[in-house]
């Protein structure tokens, strides 16, 4: 691989513009090339300056006299490297001495953009190198907070025997035999406990104001603030390794392109400019390495019982390797779902099905209970691409969800569990694909009638199982997202929280299909194929229930980070989701009583929450449609390098927004079903979805861009005080 192509690949996404340069560099380089070229073929063949270097011997070690009364080597005369203060901070400039010379210009031109680039990274180093020091000071701080909570806690429970009782536990700072004076408790008296109102519980708590002493010097609570700082410290490692490897890779850039300058001129500059380098602030700062020392110390000690394996490997969790595996077993259940599909349509046309006098009651019990299916492999596939393209443009998509690091899914797993589960569904379709029932028993096989049902036991089974088989992290880690979704607006709210609550907007229909099974299998005849859901009261009012719930768990999410962060466009954005559940409120009613009244109510608000929803997608969610910007109506930066990828993009949500309109206008085709129109609609809205995921998450890792916000911003459990009762005083 190309140093251009690896070099990019190791970038920290979020930092890539305070990277150098290197393909800008590059092409000058190439301009200067062409230019050399042009001026061989003009002037005739000219002998390198090399050639005319005084000869060095050929023995090793043999010094010759220079012909020069210079001591000087000619090489050190090319450039002058000179560091300068400017507006308070240190800046490098080079001089290009060989101006006068042909092409003179143009690498005067490339040495002014070598140190502009070189004094942006050296910047932006520093500035992080203060950060994290800062960053490490109130760790320190927090540290020494840590301890002397635990010793508190540990007293309170009787572990420790206290053999000075009569000394005021606030003041005790006894030294050890070995020097090492412990945390003084009084140290406690300055710090606070921070109270989180992220869950249900602490929410309660907090109303009901239970406080005491006994409670905050808890060991419910010493685990939670060592859960917390350890957290803080992986996140913090994390932050320090990033740096080094920045720190790394630019100053392997530079001694790259200055040895691409060398041999393109037949120069050699690179010696003067990278002794430059290396004597920087850049390349001689030892403080990122004593923190990550110091920092694995301090893990291993107070985290991991002082198991340097097992605290190395917290620190430092292993990447995760592609398996051929996972290849093989994709192929395989590809090649599955193809063949069932095959046969499925060749039985389909062999036993003219179609023309069965069974084929609308299967569409009305059957095909219901298997869209289901066909809705969560669609949208898994399209979750799949996603993450595809995602990694083509190096979104970094697992730190934007918040994944463990070495735990997300690729694209390749996803599209295994897709296929998988479609192999599955399939093989039940073709088990049970009777249209007549059996003429002696006048009902149908009772175990092939019940394939559904237990294919989505089998699933739920599957997605609960505490065993860590069939990626237990991730199943956990969209269960626990689930579960906020459901529980909003009592949880705090994250990006994965709200954008899966997204998701299940777009799976209104599979959702409606739940109902149906429990419907179907529960008080309906399911081995004659019979229901009285449609004429069930109950039925019809859940049928307006759990097409509400996902609009109204984003509504609730919206609503909560309005309190939290006190942002109007929260408030705006819950508006959008209020008119959407009253859009599919009368939606709902005019499909079940059929009034023009109802069809008129529904059309008005089905196209207020369209339009709505569409100027969001297009200018909050995607960022798109700036007038003023670089790309007319589009915005700034883009990852996609076609503009017309955007606008196509454009111009299918606003078709598909207006897709579910269908139901509104009753759009009836004489050659398909009522379910099968139900079921296209719905597929059209999820392929939507999958459209709109890709371009939301670009304009997220577009704006952590924009801000260096490459790190997760960690909670710490401890604030002090002291200047707070110093006012008070």
């Amino acid at each position: 691989m190309k140093f251009g192509k690896e070099y990019a690949s190791q970038m920290v996404p979020e930092w890539q513009e305070a990277y150098m340069n290197y393909d800008s560099l590059k092409t000058i380089l190439k301009d200067i090339q062409r230019m050399k070229q042009r001026s061989r073929q003009n002037g005739g063949l000219k002998r390198a300056v090399t050639l005319y270097r005084a000869f060095s011997g050929l023995v090793q070690g043999q010094k010759k006299t220079p012909i020069s009364p210079s001591k000087k080597d000619i090489e050190s005369q090319y450039i002058l490297v000179n560091s300068v203060s400017k507006n308070g901070s240190e800046i490098y400039e080079t001089t290009f001495l060989k101006v006068a010379e042909e092409g003179g210009e143009c690498e005067q031109e490339y040495f002014r953009r070598l140190d502009d680039e070189f004094n942006k990274v050296d910047k932006f180093y520093r500035t992080k190198v203060k950060e994290v020091i800062a960053e490490a000071e109130s760790l320190s701080q927090q540290m020494d907070a840590l301890i002397a909570f635990r010793i508190k806690v540990e007293k309170l429970q009787g572990v420790l025997q206290d053999s000075t009782q009569s000394e005021p536990v606030e003041q005790k700072q006894e030294t050890t035999s070995s020097g090492i004076k412990s945390v003084p408790l009084g140290i406690l008296g300055h710090v606070k406990l921070n109270k989180t109102f992220e869950t249900p519980g602490s929410i309660i708590k907090n109303f009901v104001n239970v406080t005491g002493q006994t409670e905050t010097f808890s060991r419910e609570n010493l685990k939670k603030v060592e859960k917390q700082l350890k957290t803080a410290f992986v996140e913090f490692y994390l932050k320090l390794r990033h740096l080094k490897s920045y720190s790394f890779l630019n100053i392997l850039a530079f001694s790259k392109i200055m040895k691409k300058y060398d041999k393109i001129t037949s120069r050699r500059a690179s010696t003067s400019y990278m002794r430059m380098v290396d004597n920087s602030y850049l390349s001689i700062s030892d403080e990122v390495t004593k923190l990550m020392e110091r920092v694995e110390d301090t893990f291993i000690k107070h985290f991991s019982n002082s198991n340097r394996r097992k605290g190395m490997n917290n620190l430092r969790p292993k990447t995760k390797k592609e398996r051929h595996r996972i290849s093989f077993s994709l192929g395989l259940f590809v090649g599955c779902s193809a063949a069932l599909i095959l046969a499925l349509i060749l039985i389909i046309h062999a036993r003219g099905l179609l023309d069965k006098r069974g084929k609308t009651q299967y569409m009305e019990n059957m095909f219901p209970l298997y869209s289901l299916f066909a809705f969560v492999v669609l949208h898994m596939l399209l979750y799949a691409a996603n993450i595809c393209f995602w990694r083509q443009y190096r979104v970094n998509y697992p730190f934007i969800f918040g994944f463990k690091q070495g735990t997300e899914l690729g694209y390749r797993e996803v599209l295994l569990v897709s296929f998988c589960l479609a192999a599955l569904a399939l093989t039940s379709v073709l088990s049970n694909l009777d249209m007549e029932m059996n003429p002696k028993t006048k009902e149908y096989e009772a175990l092939t009638e019940l394939l559904p049902l237990g294919l989505v036991l089998l699933v739920i089974i599957v997605l609960i199982c505490p065993f860590n088989i069939i990626y237990r992290s991730s199943r956990f880690f969209f269960l626990a997202s689930l579960f906020h979704c459901i529980c909003a607006p009592l949880y705090k709210v994250a990006l994965q929280d709200f954008f899966l609550a997204d998701q299940l907007t777009s799976q209104v229909q599979a959702i409606r299909s739940l109902e149906f099974y429990i419907c179907y299998y529960g008080w309906g005849d399911y081995k004659q194929r019979q229901n009285t859901c449609k004429s069930s009261g109950v039925y019809n009012t859940f049928y307006f229930i759990v097409a509400v719930i996902p609009y109204w768990s984003r509504f609730l999410q919206c609503l909560r980070r309005l309190c939290e962060e006190k942002d109007p466009m929260q408030g705006y954005n819950g508006l959008k989701y209020l008119a959407t559940i009253i859009a599919i409120t009368t939606r709902t009613a005019y499909s079940l009583y059929m009034g023009f009244s109802w069809k008129i109510i529904s059309g008005i608000f089905s196209a207020i929450a369209t339009i709505y929803g569409t100027y969001w997608d297009l200018v909050v969610d995607w960022g798109l449609l700036q007038r003023q910007s670089k790309n007319r109506w589009l915005r700034d930066k883009l990852l996609i390098p076609s503009k017309s990828v955007y606008f196509a993009a454009i111009v299918l949500n606003v078709l598909l927004r207006f897709a579910w309109l269908q139901t509104v206008l009753n759009i009836q085709f004489s050659f398909l079903h009522r379910q099968t129109l139900i079921t296209i609609v719905a597929s059209l809205e999820i392929i939507r979805r999958g459209i709109w995921n890709f371009f939301r998450l670009e304009n997220e890792h577009l704006n952590n861009v924009g801000k260096y916000r490459a790190f997760k911003s960690v909670p710490l459990p401890f604030t002090y005080c002291e200047e707070d009762e110093d006012h008070n005083e």
